[in-house]
């Protein structure tokens, strides 16, 4: 085909449609999203088309069925009838859709993607299938940050994104996620957040590193609440990128509460968090018939040795068939204490995984007794997901 691609504004503009089939369905399907105001006529209407509620006439096509129409759609099964809706189209100077013959037509319908603010059309010589194979490839390069899309215009009011960037390797955050960041402003990130994203970002993207770990200078979460609040009521693209997932240890709710108290608009992407992820990488299912129903998650980021810490060793040690400790390789010692001293077995299987699903992850499995002098013997250290349970046991 020859032409000039256009994108049509059919808001409450009529658009008539001929023919009341599978392919008639898909066309007023896509034309109702649009917004366009549709008049179908056939001798017998789809229950789907029916079910959308647009304005429908049960009968053959006459003459004049096109009056006030900006576009119509020719899609029955009869190409003389379709010849017939083209050539009065041609007639009234309205562009026709034929849907047995697009050459017989003036208009064609592209395969369409519309991804984060962007509209693409493909067409591809009249081949359906070749425009919807293209189209899906773009889809995948865009969701990817293979294909480069920032926005260049500035955002029409500041928002916050918090993004779940997974355990650790960039190809596990989600596809909305990837996105997001690759369309960012400014992008606040943690030291577990997968940082290989950062380096395929725009110069002009502004990465703030407040990842906490020892022995460095860390924004305390206050600080965080407010860079990631002051960007966004500047104007700005915000994603907090953490690794995980935002509300599993990661103070996403405080951050949430931050933006929400400033008048910011904020959203949450969920992420793999590596309570899961951790062990299935080290294949070891959390869950599994016969050895284990439930799971928790505990933070070893506390003193195990302290009450007012909040542990409950009596419900831990006896309750959950698998117990996930995540940030525990300083507590390590601590909570093997007393998981055994309130009734775990000794000799219950137990693994810590370090950098999973990263170049280098090792994985060290002893009973629970012998935990931390396998830790320790490996060199181990975090970051770190314990596994203790039967499950444990199992892997490949």
């Amino acid at each position: 085909m020859t032409g000039s691609p256009l994108l049509l504004d059919l808001t409450d503009r009529l658009v008539v449609v001929v023919g009341g089939g599978g392919v008639a369905t898909r066309r007023v399907e896509g034309l109702v999203a649009g917004g366009a105001r549709l008049t179908v006529i056939a001798p017998n209407i789809s229950p789907a088309i029916t079910a959308l509620g647009v304005r429908s006439q049960v009968r053959a096509f006459v003459d004049g069925d096109l009056d006030g129409a900006w576009l119509v759609v020719a899609a029955t099964d009869d190409p003389e009838v379709n010849a017939a809706v083209a050539a009065e189209a041609e007639r009234r100077r309205i562009f026709c859709v034929r849907a047995d013959d697009a050459t017989g037509g003036t208009a064609r319908v592209p395969s369409v993607l519309r991804s984060g603010g962007l509209t693409l059309s493909v067409n591809a010589g009249d081949d359906p299938r070749r425009a919807v194979a293209v189209r899906n490839a773009i889809a995948a390069a865009l969701d990817t940050g293979l294909l480069g899309a920032r926005p260049a215009r500035p955002a029409a009011a500041g928002s916050v994104a918090l993004v779940g960037g997974g355990p650790g390797d960039p190809e596990l955050i989600t596809v909305r996620g990837r996105r997001l960041v690759f369309e960012a402003d400014v992008v606040v990130t943690d030291r577990l957040a997968p940082r290989a994203l950062l380096e395929q970002l725009d110069a002009s993207v502004e990465i703030i590193d407040c990842g906490k770990s020892a022995h460095r200078h860390n924004l305390t979460q206050d600080e965080i609440n407010a860079v990631i609040v002051e960007r966004a009521l500047a104007g700005k693209r915000v994603v907090r990128l953490k690794g995980g997932d935002p509300f599993v240890f990661g103070r996403g709710g405080e951050e949430v509460a931050a933006c929400l108290s400033a008048g910011v608009d904020v959203s949450v992407v969920p992420g793999i968090t590596s309570a899961v992820a951790a062990p299935a990488a080290a294949g070891i299912p959390v869950t599994h018939r016969g050895l284990a129903a439930d799971f928790a998650v505990v933070s070893g980021h506390r003193d195990p040795g302290r009450a007012e810490a909040g542990w409950n060793w009596a419900e831990l040690a006896v309750g959950p068939a698998t117990l996930i400790v995540l940030m525990g390789v300083d507590t390590l010692a601590g909570i093997v204490e007393e998981l055994i001293s309130h009734g775990r077995p000794p000799h219950t299987p137990a693994a810590a995984i370090h950098r999973a699903t990263l170049p280098g992850q090792q994985v060290v499995r002893a009973p629970l007794s012998g935990l931390v002098e396998a830790v320790a013997s490996a060199r181990l250290t975090a970051p770190a997901v314990v596994v203790i349970g039967e499950v444990a046991a199992l892997g490949w």
